[in-house]
């Protein structure tokens, strides 16, 4: 799933990365962000030599990191490191793993604020999805969650400190301080055919894609001749308001109840299969560079009243942002599950995140210390890396899948709040 960020509050948190402005991952007001596809990188795990150039040169980054690999530089076996002489778990990783984007430098279990709080049985369901799909770091750990079944939070955290070991996720200049955003699933009304009500098309993966590059941008394309769409480009769904089929483009996913011709009406997901290659501009930026709305203002409730009160301006404003997201249908086997990630496996609300990647690989259990964007408490949760997006770039960034329908889309929309993270991976 690649979508872009979006968030209404202005609230300045410290930056994720130096490639990162602190406004960049709010789709009201980021300009120019490329989903951009991540592709894991392995290395070999270091020689002794090596390791002891890395071990004393520890309170500085490499100056190329190399990632994928679990065991830290260290001259110690990864089973001898420091350790509690009344307690035979390791409490502190010898030293920290270097990646392409981030380090990640050993912690105590009690570093992580408000470890033990959090109900950390219901990570299981998001763990094992992963374990579906496991780096190999993570064969004998993900065997091991599969039989556990911990039958308490207390099982749960007693499983974690004797799999995993805990990393403070840093930049590569050291800062530990980054960006939790939100995204969500869309929940809409949509027609197989056009009719007087549903206008607005969504379309499907064009059969000619590969012969333009860039394609037909969202006016080219809108106004190629066979009326909305040119028949090598299909219509899937036809919606009924035209914001409904941005904001879908913009999470790059959704859930559809769909009405067929005869009248019968299915639900369906319309997931992302590609894109027109075009940069992608806010409409929330572009109606603040026209001075109708004022930089604090920018959200999707007033955006929607400004397109209400003027109608005329419709393509105008779609217009202004020429990308264009393609899809292609999914049958909804679980309603209770979201949609696929870059992992491949589906994402579960509170409990899935988007990363970049080359900081933290897929399958990574975190510890994520950020706040809640209604209630303004603590947010202290165990999640799992299952997605990536076009603005989440950066060692400590996350945005934080909160499901489907409108309690989603509301803290979806809200959050914006500095974090930080810990990663738990195998020992």
């Amino acid at each position: 799933m690649v979508h872009q960020t979006i968030s209404n509050k202005t609230v300045k948190a410290p930056r994720a990365s130096s490639k990162i402005n602190p406004m960049e991952c709010s789709f009201l007001v980021a300009q120019n962000l490329k989903p951009t596809a991540n592709r894991s990188v392995w290395w070999q795990r270091a020689g002794t030599i090596l390791g002891l150039a890395l071990v004393a040169a520890c309170a500085a980054p490499p100056p190329h990191a190399v990632p994928d690999s679990p065991i830290a530089a260290t001259t110690e076996s990864p089973t001898k490191l420091f350790t509690d002489s009344t307690n035979p778990v390791p409490q502190v990783a010898a030293s920290w793993i270097p990646r392409e984007r981030s380090r990640w430098v050993g912690a105590a279990w009690n570093d992580l604020p408000g470890w033990g709080e959090d109900q950390a049985q219901a990570l299981w369901p998001a763990l094992l999805r992963s374990c579906e799909r496991p780096a190999s770091a993570w064969a004998a750990a993900c065997a091991a969650a599969v039989a556990a079944s911990p039958a308490s939070d207390e099982a749960a955290r007693a499983w974690l400190e004797q799999w995993l070991r805990p990393y403070r996720v840093e930049s590569l200049a050291g800062s530990a301080q980054g960006l939790a955003t939100g995204y969500f699933e869309p929940q809409i009304k949509a027609a197989r055919q056009p009719d007087q009500r549903f206008r607005w098309p969504l379309y499907g993966l064009p059969a000619d894609l590969q012969t333009r590059s860039p394609y037909w941008t969202r006016q080219e394309l809108e106004s190629l001749p066979s009326g909305k769409a040119a028949p090598r480009v299909p219509a899937l769904a036809w919606l009924e308001d035209p914001l409904d089929g941005l904001i879908v483009q913009v999470q790059g996913s959704g859930r559809v109840d769909l009405t067929e011709p005869n009248g019968d009406t299915r639900s369906l997901r319309l997931a992302f299969a590609g894109h027109n290659n075009q940069p992608y501009r806010s409409v929330g930026r572009w109606l603040i560079d026209q001075g109708q709305l004022n930089p604090d203002q920018a959200s999707w409730s007033t955006i929607r009243n400004w397109l209400r009160l003027n109608p005329e301006r419709t393509n105008e404003l779609l217009w202004s942002n020429p990308r264009v997201v393609f899809f292609r249908e999914e049958p909804l086997l679980d309603p209770n599950l979201g949609p696929r990630g870059a992992q491949g496996v589906p994402l579960t609300p509170g409990r899935s995140i988007a990363v970049d990647a080359q900081s933290i690989p897929y399958g990574t259990v975190l510890w994520l210390d950020s706040t809640d964007p209604l209630s303004n408490q603590a947010l202290r949760r165990l999640v799992v890396a299952q997605d990536t997006g076009g603005a989440i770039v950066g060692a400590v960034r996350a945005d934080f899948f909160w499901g489907w329908g409108d309690a989603a889309q509301a803290s979806a929309s809200a959050m914006k709040h500095p974090m930080r993270l810990w990663a738990l991976w195998p020992r």
